[in-house]
């Protein structure tokens, strides 16, 4: 059953009610006359025979209304013409003129009805018309307050320009009370300035075509303020325009908003470090033009994804466990992580992760800010390798390689260890630098050194001190002719002929050898012995090797 429906049997069932209701009242007040006139009010029979039952019918319309009067009017009629002789024993009517009085009677009372019923009526529109202008005033009222309190803008002007009504919002931003604004021209109340700013805009709605615009204007405060601003025109009834409502909104607090977020774009757009921001599942909603230039995906490719796509696989889940174990505690983790870009190559870039909450402070977003900071750490460690490296040789130097050997006389406390420091130095290398020139000289010194390379262990170190002189360090060799093994073949090693820049050139090589820890317990001093020993070998004709002794002070 539909609304409808039930709508209609709902008043089928109060109009039966309603219905009953008067029949009964009808039913009653005619029955009570009619008593009245049987007794005590017989003696007036002949004087006034309908006089009890005028007030009933009065009565019974004015209650129900037209058809409740012609109900009791027809009970009346009919209780005397057939119950009446019933009851008393004689007829009512006895003649024509009995007749004509009850036909006079039915007359007067259906007279009466329809009085009642106008009177009714009258009384139910009045009631509805009160209701209605009641109604229509607080809707206007409502109304009312409603354009008053609007913080936009809001005022009517006729085709003169005279203003005929201002909201509080307008009022406040002129500074003006409503007495002082209304009947206002619009040019008094705005200036020349602006009025010539908005006189076209003003032509154009007096001629039926709605206007939009933006301003931005000074308040009678003072301050600054912006406003979107829309005329609409209002035609009379044969199509003139009789007026205009100008209607405002201060935009201030969204300009500025906006100009931050522009500021923001720019920013976000300009920046040289890649930006990335996910939602809280960790999906890409956006990327700036360095991430692009960093990583090598596009924004299309990016968008959508996990940034997991950028893992390295040098990292373990340790790693990642703990960077967003800060990530959720602190909101924020910063450090270095190796990433790989599109292509394949790996990356190492400086990155930190911001968590941004929403109002109830859950995750909403994560924002990453990076810079590829592989060329600075490629940088920094050359610059560490040269601190402790040879430029010419890439050999360790001289820092190096006493850091290197004092680690291993360190660790022999605890693993019991001997070393062989083989000090070289090249014989007739000052005459081929002088005769051929410094460019051949290095190259030269190159070749010493790969061929010194190619004759010892991983564990040994090959050094450059400086100018033609080298140092061998044996690790743990196997006995001093082992270490005489090793001296001969590098002795022999740089004899062998040398092709530099398509000269064939020889060049000697003189070995002093010093031991630890029997001659030595510094590297210093290891150091300093195996020169000693080197310079024996070179008074003893070069191109010789020579062992520390004591007694070898040149």
């Amino acid at each position: 059953m539909n609304v409808t429906t039930k709508k209609v049997r709902w008043l089928n069932q109060a109009t039966a009610s309603q219905h009953l209701k008067h029949f009964l009242a009808a039913l009653i007040l005619v029955s009570l006359a009619a008593g009245l006139r049987v007794w005590p009010l017989q003696a007036f029979a002949s004087e006034l025979p309908w006089l009890t039952f005028y007030p009933v019918v009065i009565a019974v319309a004015l209650y129900g209304g037209l058809y409740a009067g012609l109900l009791a009017t027809a009970l009346a009629c009919l209780s005397v013409a057939f119950l009446w002789p019933l009851f008393v024993g004689l007829p009512f009517i006895e003649n024509r003129f009995d007749l004509l009085e009850m036909a006079i009677f039915a007359l007067i009372c259906s007279f009466i009805s329809y009085l009642a019923e106008a009177v009714h009526c009258s009384q139910k529109k009045l009631k509805r018309a009160e209701s209605t202008s009641k109604a229509s005033t607080e809707r206007e009222q409502f109304i009312r307050s409603i354009i008053e309190d609007i913080p936009n803008m809001i005022g009517y002007w006729d085709r003169d320009l005279r203003c005929r009504f201002a909201n509080n919002a307008y009022r406040e931003w002129f500074g003006k009370s409503p007495e002082k604004i209304i009947g206002i021209f619009f040019r008094d109340l705005t200036g020349e300035r602006l009025f010539a700013l908005n006189e076209p805009h003003i032509r154009r709605v007096l001629a039926g075509e709605p206007q939009r615009f933006e301003r931005t204007l000074n308040k009678a405060s003072g301050d600054v303020g912006h406003i979107i601003g829309h005329y609409i025109p209002n035609f009379d009834a044969d199509g003139t325009v009789k007026g205009f409502v100008t209607q405002a909104s201060e935009v201030t607090i969204l300009k500025e908003t906006e100009a931050k977020l522009e500021l923001a774009a720019c920013v976000f757009e300009n920046t040289l470090d890649g930006v990335l921001i996910t939602d809280a599942d960790g999906i890409i909603l956006s990327v700036n033009p360095a991430f692009i230039e960093i990583t090598g995906y596009t924004a299309e490719e990016a968008v959508g994804q996990n940034p997991r796509m950028l893992q390295s696989n040098r990292h373990d889940r340790a790693f990642y466990a703990a960077m967003w174990k800060q990530i959720i505690t602190k909101g924020r983790w910063n450090g270095e992580i190796w990433n790989r870009r599109k292509d394949g190559d790996l990356y190492l870039e400086r990155m930190t992760i911001s968590m941004v909450r929403d109002a109830d402070g859950k995750p909403d977003r994560y924002v990453s800010v990076f810079s590829d900071i592989t060329a600075f750490r490629r940088k920094d460690e050359h610059i560490k390798h040269l601190a402790f490296h040879d430029a010419l040789t890439d050999l360790p130097n001289r820092t190096l390689l006493m850091d290197r050997i004092n680690r291993i006389m360190i660790n022999s406390d605890r693993e019991p260890c001997n070393l062989a420091l083989l000090f070289l130095d090249l014989d007739g290398f000052k005459l081929i630098n002088d005769q051929y020139g410094h460019n051949v000289g290095d190259d030269l010194l190159k070749e010493v050194a790969k061929r010194l390379l190619a004759l010892v262990r991983e564990s040994d170190i090959v050094a450059r001190l400086g100018g033609d002189e080298f140092i061998v360090v044996l690790n743990n060799p196997k006995g001093i002719q082992k270490i005489t093994s090793i001296a001969t073949r590098v002795v022999r090693s740089i004899n062998e002929p040398m092709e530099i820049l398509g000269e064939v050139l020889y060049v000697g090589a003189s070995v002093g050898i010093a031991l630890f820890p029997a001659d030595a317990a510094t590297s210093a001093d290891l150091i300093k012995n195996a020169d000693t020993a080197m310079y024996a070998a070179k008074e003893s004709g070069r191109n010789t090797i020579r062992f520390y002794a004591p007694d070898n002070n040149f």
